[in-house]
Formats: C-alpha cells, sequence, structure tokens
C-alpha cells in the first residue's frame, strides 16, 4: 500500500480504497488475511480507529468478514461483486466523459483497441513479425 495519503478524502476512506485495489489486482484473494489494524496503524503512523472504521466499511459493503479472534479476511466473492460494482460505476460515472473525449479528439474505434494511431510509437519487431502472420 502506498504510504502517502492526499487531502481531498478522510484516510479511513483511501485505506478501504487500498484494499479494494489490492483484492482486483489480486494482491488479497478470497480468504486471505487482512493486515492487522495494528499493523497497518503503526506501518502508516495513523490512529487504529481510523485503521478500523475504514475495515468496517469493508465489512459492512460484506468484502471482508471478521473471524473472532482471528482477524479480518477478504470473502468469497468478494473479487467478483467488487467488478461489478467498479463496472457499473465506471459506466454511470465516467463512461460519458470519457466517449465525450473521444469524439473531441474524433478517435476511431481501431485507434483505442491497438493504440496505433498518429503519433503512436512503432510497435517492436516481435509483434510486427506476428502481424505479418
Amino acid at each position: 500500500m502506498d504510504r502517502e495519503w492526499n487531502d481531498n478524502q478522510p484516510i479511513y476512506r483511501q485505506l478501504r480504497d487500498r484494499v479494494v485495489a489490492m483484492i482486483l489486482d489480486g494482491v488479497l484473494k478470497e480468504g486471505d488475511s487482512l493486515p492487522s489494524v495494528r499493523n497497518v496503524a503503526a506501518d502508516y503512523r495513523v490512529n487504529p480507529l481510523t485503521v478500523l472504521k475504514g475495515y468496517q466499511q469493508l465489512v459492512d459493503e460484506e468484502l471482508v468478514e471478521k473471524r473472532r479472534g482471528l482477524g479480518m479476511f477478504v470473502r468469497d466473492g468478494a473479487r467478483n461483486l467488487l467488478l461489478k460494482g467498479e463496472r457499473q460505476k465506471f459506466l454511470r460515472d465516467e463512461c460519458h466523459r470519457v466517449q465525450a473525449t473521444i469524439q473531441r479528439l474524433g478517435l476511431e474505434a481501431e485507434e483505442l483497441l491497438n493504440g496505433k494511431g498518429p503519433g503512436a510509437p512503432k510497435s517492436s519487431k516481435r509483434s510486427d513479425k506476428k502481424e505479418e502472420r
């Protein structure tokens, strides 16, 4: 996890978002334990209650479960639940903005899919050979 905090969002929310990113990236898998509240608080020099509040959000969202005396663990299905939610969030919040930028710049679908537009770096010889086949 990144040790830098931004001032635009509460630290507990940033902690929650970092754990979500770790789950989506596969760093934390279903059944894995989260780092202890005490360790995170000490490592990142934040109040343990701040860490607990971030973790509690994950529990409330049913992404993480508490196991008494053992800690917190990523729940089965958490990654799929996150993917579904993040996709919906992207389509709701980001897609229209991205689509407007694409239209404004006059980009074509082929340019977007393969990254080969005007001024794009030449591909390596290795990928050129694949295209020749």
